[in-house]
């Protein structure tokens, strides 16, 4: 299994979700599964949700995953209140990701 990380820094939102879905769909494309390093996101919009989600559909719908580490506690909060925790393979940290991805 072929896997790329992509590593969110800051914020996703409506001002840069555009071009971390391009990019997230590139890696997907190149039938790739993503682990979404969240270590240094700390805040995620309801247009943030959407690109993570769309992520993952796109990449089920290839066979693909996507995974999420590092989720900060600011934006787990987020997740956790609108159900999005729920969709989402999280982890603590790589190590721990890459040892079940790996499994």
């Amino acid at each position: 299994m072929n896997i790329e990380i992509y590593q969110i820094v800051g914020e996703l939102d409506s001002f840069n979700y555009q071009q971390v879905q391009d990019d997230i769909l590139a890696i997907i494309g190149k039938g790739c599964c993503v682990v979404f390093d969240m270590t240094a996101c700390h805040y995620v919009s309801s247009t943030g949700l959407r690109v993570l989600l769309y992520s993952k559909k796109v990449a089920a719908s290839k066979g693909q995953k996507v995974y999420l580490v590092g989720v900060t506690k600011e934006v787990q909060d987020v997740m956790d209140v609108t159900g999005f925790s729920s969709f989402f393979d999280i982890f603590s940290t790589m190590e721990e990701c890459m040892e079940k991805v790996k499994s």
